[in-house]
C-alpha cells in the first residue's frame, strides 16, 4: 500500500517551499543591486575598443594607465568596463569590456554621451583586478573632462596623474584618465 499524504503536510511543506524561495531571490538580488552604484551597467558587455556607432560623429578617445591602489604600480591584464547613455537616447547601448597591457594601458574611442535630466553627460567606469573592483566615472563637459570628489578621495595618485588632461584636435577629444584598484 502507498502511503498517502495528508493535505495539512503538503500544505505545509509548500508553504515553507515558497517561504524559501522568496527569502532566497530578494537576498540574492539586494546583494547584487547594492554592487553598482552606476545604472546601465552589464556585465555582458562586448570586448572591444570602439564603441561609437556613427564613425563620422566627433570622435571622443579616452586612454589611460589602471595602477594598485598605492598608485605606485601597473596593474598588468586589468579588466576595463566602459558604458554610457547612447548619444539622442536615453538607453545604455555604448558599453565595452577592455583589459589593460603589460604596462597597465587601456584605451577606447566613444562619441559624445547623452546626458541624463540636470547632469553632465558621463563615461562609467569598473576596473577589476585580482577580485578587487573599483566602479568611477569621468564628467565631460565643454571645458574638459573632470572627476568627482569621491574618485578625488580614493585614488592615491600625485595630482598630475590623478586629473584627466584633455586635447582638442579638430573633431577629436583626447583624454587621459589614469585610475587607482
Amino acid at each position: 500500500m502507498k502511503k498517502a499524504t495528508s493535505r495539512r503536510s503538503f500544505l505545509l511543506k509548500t508553504a515553507l517551499a515558497t517561504t524559501g524561495v522568496t527569502l532566497l531571490s530578494n537576498g540574492v538580488s539586494a546583494a547584487f543591486a547594492n554592487d553598482i552604484p552606476f545604472d546601465g551597467y552589464n556585465p555582458y558587455a562586448e570586448t572591444k575598443t570602439d564603441l561609437r556607432t556613427n564613425t563620422l560623429a566627433d570622435r571622443i578617445d579616452v586612454y589611460g594607465v589602471i595602477y594598485n591602489s598605492t598608485g605606485k604600480i601597473p596593474l598588468q591584464n586589468a579588466s576595463v568596463e566602459v558604458w554610457h547613455l547612447s548619444p539622442n537616447s536615453k538607453k545604455y547601448r555604448h558599453r565595452a569590456k577592455l583589459f589593460t597591457n603589460d604596462l597597465g594601458e587601456y584605451s577606447f574611442t566613444t562619441e559624445m554621451p547623452n546626458r541624463e535630466t540636470g547632469n553632465p553627460p558621463k563615461i562609467f567606469f569598473k576596473v577589476t583586478s585580482q577580485n578587487k573592483s573599483y566602479f568611477t566615472e569621468l564628467i565631460l563637459s565643454s571645458t574638459g573632462a573632470h572627476i568627482t570628489g569621491k574618485h578625488w578621495q580614493e585614488n592615491k595618485l600625485p595630482d598630475l596623474k590623478l586629473l584627466p588632461r584633455t586635447e582638442y584636435a579638430g573633431t577629436t577629444t583626447s583624454i587621459n584618465f589614469n585610475i587607482t584598484n
